[in-house]
């Protein structure tokens, strides 16, 4: 029997993903005990774990490398690689907006924004085409986006919002959501017919815990 292999995001998912599968009978001991571990195996039910970026589940479970995977619904949307979710499993919750600066709330239907400072362009590309009709400038940027229009880099900003306080701290409020966030369950679309019955088994597994959390 080969190994079934899993692709779990490092950083704020992991530990909640572990949890799950862990509540499967599922030996997860070198997770836990090594933070530099990429690779793990529980030997006896021939599952592999890889421990990676966010940004690079989709793509794992997309080529096969990775038969399942757990990665925040944002980063599927951002990355739109073809692959099943087939659950939400809610934890990492947040939201996906669109904010700007609070004097700009009223005026957003009026005013033609050009440039949105983001660092999801593809989900902001698509809102504004889809949703508004409109084509922006995409401004990509890796640190605090919030600074943004504050320094007049962009009109309004596309980002993933937890409490909203940074917002508020920086005079921004928001003026969509986008999308409600939270980690997503996903499977190769190959692996879920080769491997149905050990996939099935997790799934439903999983499928049960969040069914008694409520």
């Amino acid at each position: 029997m080969r190994y079934l292999n899993i692709a779990l995001s490092k950083g704020r998912l992991t530990d909640m993903s572990i949890e799950l599968f862990e509540n499967l009978g599922i030996n997860c001991s070198e997770l836990k005990n090594d933070s530099r571990r990429l690779i793990a195996r529980d030997d006896e039910k021939k599952i592999m774990f890889f421990l990676v970026k966010p940004a690079d589940v989709p793509t794992y479970v997309e080529y096969g490398a990775a038969d399942l995977g757990i990665a925040g619904k944002d980063t599927l949307l951002e990355e739109g690689r073809q692959l099943y979710e087939v659950l939400d499993l809610g934890f990492g919750a947040c939201k996906m907006v669109l904010a700007g600066p609070a004097e700009l709330k009223d005026k957003l239907d009026r005013l033609k924004v050009r440039r949105v400072a983001t660092k999801y362009p593809r989900i902001a590309r698509e809102y504004f085409e889809q949703k508004r009709g409109e084509s922006i400038e995409v401004i990509r940027l890796s640190g605090s986006v919030e600074l943004a229009p504050l320094a007049g880099l962009s009109e309004v900003i596309v980002d993933l919002v937890e409490s909203g306080r940074t917002l508020k701290e920086n005079g921004l409020v928001v003026f969509d959501t986008i999308a409600e966030i939270s980690a997503r369950l996903v499977v190769n679309s190959v692996s879920i017919k080769m491997e149905k019955q050990r996939i099935g088994w997790i799934i439903q597994g999983i499928r049960e815990q969040l069914e008694r959390k409520g």
